[in-house]
C-alpha cells in the first residue's frame, strides 16, 4: 500500500497491540550533575522557591528534540518555579557517562536512555529504585508489566512507549522499475538488484559499531534462523553474506558504518534511495522532509526473522538531589495519556498505555500498519532473554562491532560469523 508523505493520521488497528504483546522487556553538552533544591512548596503563600532539573537524553532527530521540548514547556507550565534543563549526550557515551557520575555521587535528575540497557545502568548503580513510587502511581494499571525494567525485582525505569523497525519505501522508485513492496527476503533482493540497475541506491541502515548496530543487524541475522537462544554459526554466516553482496552491488554503501539511525533516514528522505530500515520515530522527519510517495511495510524477515521491540526507558537518577520532582516529571510527561499522544502525534512512538493507545491519534494513521503487523507477528524481547543481564552490554558491542565490519568489508562472513559464536559462548 502506498500512502502520501502529507499524512498526518497515526496508526490502524493499534488499541491494545503494545499490552497483547508479552514480547516487550523493555533505539551537546557535557553532563555535569544536576542539582535541585527541595521545594518547600510555598505553601503559606511566600516566595517560589526556584528548581532546576536536569534530563539526560540522547536525541539528535528534530522531531525527538521537539518532543523533549514539549515536554519541558509542559512541565514548566505546571509547576512554577521549576526550570528544566534538556541535556543532550551522544548516545554512545550515554552508559559510561552515567556510571562515571554515579561514581562520584552526581548526575542527572531523569535519565532516557536504550531500554535495553537498563540492566547495564542498574548494575552500574546509576539509576535509582522505583518501587514506591510505582506502587503509588494511581495510573500503573494502564501499563502492561512487559515494560517496567526490573532486576532482581526491584523496578528502576518504565517505558512510557515502543518503537521498532520497519521497511520505509520510496513508491515513486518501485513504481518507475516496476516492483511492489516486498514481502519476502527474495522479493526485498529483486527489488534491490532493479532499483540499483536503475540508478538509485538500495537500502539504507545503521552500520555503527554499537548496540544501534546490533539492533539493526538482529533482523536480518534471525530471517536465516540465527538466535541467541542456540547460537549457530551458519546462519550468521548467510546473513553477512547477503549484507556483503548487498554492498558489492551498490545497494548498501560502505558509508554506513559511520551512520547512527538519524542519517541513513535522512540520506533516504533525500529521494534517491528506495529502502531504509528504519524506525516509527522517522514518521514526523519523513512527512515533513520526504517529497515523494512512500509507505512502510514490515521487515520481510520470514517466518524465523524476528524484529526487537524497543525505545527508551525512562527512570531516574541515582543521585538526583530531588528525585520526588523527578518523578512529578516523568508522570506528567513520559507516563500521562497527554504526553504519549504527544510521543505519538510528534514521533509517531506507539504508546505504552491501553487508553493512550486507543486514541484516534494512534488509531487513525495507516503508515503505523506496518508497525502493528510487526509487533504482532515478529516482535522480540528487547534485549534477547537469552542473555544475562550482567552480558548485554558486551553482547550487543560485539555483534555491533562485527556487524560494522562486515559492512566494511574487514571480515568475511565466516570470519565474522565465528567471531560472534566465540564471544557469545563466553557470555551465555
Amino acid at each position: 500500500m502506498r500512502h502520501h508523505h502529507s499524512s498526518r493520521r497515526r496508526g490502524t488497528a493499534l488499541a491494545g497491540a503494545a499490552i497483547a504483546t508479552g514480547a516487550l522487556v523493555l533505539a551537546g553538552c557535557t553532563p555535569d550533575g544536576g542539582t535541585t533544591d527541595e521545594n518547600d512548596g510555598a505553601s503559606d503563600g511566600g516566595p517560589v522557591e526556584e528548581q532546576n532539573l536536569t534530563v539526560w537524553h540522547y536525541f539528535s532527530a528534530d522531531n525527538q528534540v521537539q518532543l523533549m521540548d514539549e515536554y519541558k514547556e509542559l512541565f514548566e507550565s505546571n509547576n512554577e518555579g521549576v526550570t528544566v534543563e534538556n541535556v543532550f549526550v551522544p548516545y554512545d557515551q550515554m552508559n559510561s557517562q552515567l556510571i562515571t557520575s554515579a561514581s562520584t555521587e552526581s548526575g542527572p535528575d531523569v535519565v532516557v536512555f536504550n531500554g535495553a540497557e537498563a540492566s547495564t545502568l542498574v548494575l552500574g548503580d546509576a539509576l535509582a529504585p522505583l518501587d514506591d513510587y510505582w506502587a503509588g502511581f494511581e495510573d500503573a494499571s494502564e501499563f502492561p508489566e512487559s515494560v517496567v525494567h526490573s532486576l532482581d525485582d526491584s523496578a528502576y525505569a518504565v517505558q512510557g512507549y515502543v518503537n521498532l523497525l520497519g521497511l520505509w519505501y520510496n513508491a515513486d522508485i518501485l513504481a518507475e522499475v516496476g516492483v511492489e513492496p516486498p514481502e519476502t527476503m527474495d522479493e526485498l533482493n529483486t527489488a534491490l538488484d532493479a532499483v540499483v540497475e536503475a540508478g538509485y541506491g538500495g537500502i539504507t541502515l545503521s552500520g555503527l559499531p554499537n548496540s544501534q548496530g546490533e539492533w539493526q543487524a538482529y533482523p536480518w541475522l534471525t530471517s536465516y534462523g540465527f538466535s541467541y537462544e542456540d547460537p549457530q554459526a551458519q546462519p550468521l554466516a548467510d546473513a553477512f553474506t547477503m549484507i556483503q553482496d548487498w554492498t558489492a552491488s551498490g545497494a548498501l554503501t560502505a558509508e554506513a558504518v559511520t551512520w547512527d539511525q538519524t542519517v541513513p533516514f535522512q540520506t533516504w528522505a533525500a529521494g534517491d534511495v528506495a529502502f531504509a530500515e528504519n524506525g516509527n520515530w522517522q514518521i514526523g522527519t519523513a512527512e515533513t522532509t520526504a517529497e515523494f510517495e512512500y509507505g512502510v511495510v514490515p521487515l520481510p524477515v520470514g517466518d524465523t526473522g524476528k524484529v526487537y521491540l524497543g525505545g527508551e526507558g525512562q527512570g531516574v537518577g541515582a543521585f538526583s538531589e530531588n528525585p520526588d520532582l523527578a518523578w512529578q516529571y516523568l508522570q506528567e510527561t513520559y507516563y500521562s495519556q497527554e504526553g504519549q499522544l504527544l510521543a505519538a502525534e510528534l514521533v509517531g512512538s506507539i504508546p505504552a498505555r491501553a487508553d493512550a493507545a486507543q486514541d484516534e491519534v494512534v488509531t487513525g494513521n495507516p503508515l503505523l500498519e506496518g508497525f502493528a503487523a510487526t509487533i504482532e507477528n515478529s516482535g522480540a524481547n528487547y534485549p534477547a532473554p537469552a542473555v544475562p543481564p550482567e552480558a548485554v552490554a558486551d553482547q550487543q558491542l560485539e555483534v555491533g562491532q562485527v556487524w560494522s565490519a562486515v559492512i566494511g568489508g574487514q571480515i568475511t562472513p565466516e570470519e565474522a560469523a565465528q567471531s560472534v559464536i566465540d564471544t557469545l559462548s563466553g557470555l551465555l
